[in-house]
């Protein structure tokens, strides 16, 4: 196979216009007169099932996949496709062929604050914003699995035999653990070619790295300064938090002001404080995003941090932990403030740092730390300067962590996948976005446990991707344009 640089394929991507076959236009179109609609209801049965990985209980185990499975089987038998249920991943496929295109999704989701959406999250909602299908899933990615069905439908309607097999992988435990599909690797025959459905459009040929640090803190102090308790903040570490809280003691009417005051210039996040037993209670309250794309939100935490910044907190738990963020993280979203750990890559761009989550058990709080990391820094120097960091942290404080761990994840930049440009074409096609080119992004997907995957889509340029959001939806139109986009691509790859 020709190795392409990624700027060869950019020279590509910029001047060879989109070439699609006539079929593959027909029954792209068919699809979306016929199963529009159809793929919507589909949809509201998916994110009915609560596929949240809990702790303790294996998905294969756990009723809410049961019950997910048992649907796509059903919607398997009814649309005429083939169906294996080999426990954490399931197979959905259309032909025989030796060679295969591999469609990869998950089925699994985040959890949700159901206090925070207008209806239940896992009732799909098509009436609080019209034009938006609103749930736990739309798209991420259980709107991506409703549209590669329907696609693969169409193209079975018009009996149309394809050079390659396609089938649509659904893994269940991607936001939580991918061991079991690393395991499940081992022997999966490698496709012709694969697409993750999980990411973003034109076509993503880049993913950074998932990374994460985790401190430990656990101390007390005298109480009789200025101290915290009670911290808390985030639902999950891959999403950027929408709240964070503390309790503030022995603070003078002097700092209260003083922190009101800061609260004001603070603007973009909300601040509130509340009178409780023994101190103040200040809350602070973001917009939740993807942690892969963190300016896209406000980060709770990192906001409380900031406005506690300029007091003298005493040396407890919650102190040092605050403490910590306020000044390695700080409102900066590229770890500029953390040692020499930033750096940047000139096509993935910027690492990110974001403080997402603050769990305590007892005295003990840990802070997970979720870094997206391009290529261009060797793992053992980025694990070399978070440790320098963090020790002489320590060390300008006194203070010693009771426990840090860290998991440096490997980033992925690919220039030399054979259908991409393909896909690209398909993309300027449909949208007529003559522009459009290969991107890069701070999520992660299962892209990375394939010889050449690419994603495609579902979220559009510039638009925020509301996965993991406390808000997530689809439009019925980009879900309209998702249908006719994948569809054509099964044709396109199926005949490659």
């Amino acid at each position: 196979m020709k190795r392409l640089s990624l700027f060869a394929l950019s020279m590509i991507a910029c001047n060879v216009q989109a070439n699609l076959q006539d079929a593959s236009k027909r029954v792209a179109d068919y699809a979306v007169d016929t199963y529009q609609q159809t793929q919507i209801h589909t949809l509201a049965n998916m994110v009915s099932f609560k596929t949240v990985n809990k702790q303790g209980i294996k998905a294969p185990e756990n009723p809410q996949f049961i019950g997910f499975k048992q649907l796509l089987k059903m919607k398997a038998a009814e649309l005429g496709l083939d169906y294996q249920d080999l426990g954490y991943t399931v197979l959905i496929g259309l032909g025989q062929q030796r060679e295969k295109v591999t469609i990869v999704t998950h089925g699994d989701v985040q959890p949700a604050d159901a206090k925070k959406w207008q209806k239940s999250p896992y009732l799909l909602d098509m009436t609080s914003q019209p034009g938006k299908l609103i749930a736990r899933g739309t798209e991420d990615d259980k709107g991506p699995i409703a549209t590669a069905l329907y696609a693969m439908k169409a193209i079975k309607d018009k009996g149309i035999a394809l050079e390659n097999r396609l089938e649509l992988m659904i893994y269940l435990a991607e936001e939580s653990d991918w061991a079991p599909l690393k395991a499940f690797m081992k022997t999966y025959q490698q496709p012709k070619y694969a697409i993750t459905i999980d990411a973003s459009y034109p076509v993503v040929v880049a993913e950074k790295g998932w990374s994460l640090v985790t401190p430990t803190f656990n101390a007390t102090s005298a109480q009789t300064g200025i101290y915290v308790s009670q911290l808390t903040g985030g639902a999950f570490k891959s999403q950027i938090p929408e709240d964070a809280s503390v309790v503030l003691h022995n603070a003078s009417e002097d700092v209260i002001t003083q922190l009101k005051a800061k609260a004001m210039q603070l603007s973009a996040a909300k601040f509130a404080f509340n009178v409780v037993a023994d101190g103040i209670k200040i809350s602070s309250k973001g917009v939740s995003a993807h942690s892969s794309e963190p300016a896209a939100g406000v980060n709770a935490i990192a906001y409380l941090a900031a406005l506690l910044s300029e007091v003298e907190l005493e040396k407890n738990s919650d102190g040092q932990a605050l403490t910590f963020v306020g000044q390695l993280i700080g409102l900066d979203l590229h770890g500029k403030q953390f040692g020499d750990i930033a750096y940047e890559h000139d096509f993935m761009g910027p690492m990110t740092v974001s403080p997402t989550l603050i769990e305590r058990s007892g005295n003990i709080v840990e802070v997970a730390i979720n870094l997206r990391r391009p290529v261009g820094k060797e793992k053992a120097i980025l694990a070399h300067q978070i440790s320098t960091a963090v020790t002489k942290w320590q060390q300008q404080h006194g203070v010693t962590l009771a426990n840090m761990t860290v998991d440096i994840g490997e980033p992925m930049l690919l220039d030399n996948a054979p259908h991409a440009q393909k896909l690209l074409d398909i993309f300027k096609h449909y949208t007529q976005d003559e522009d459009a080119g290969f991107v890069s992004i701070g999520g992660g997907t299962n892209a990375k446990l394939f010889d050449n995957a690419v994603s495609f889509g579902p979220s559009m340029p510039g638009k925020k991707y509301t996965g993991h959001s406390e808000h997530e939806y689809l439009t019925v139109k980009q879900i309209k344009l998702n249908l006719r986009m994948y569809t054509a691509m099964m044709m396109e790859l199926g005949n490659m």
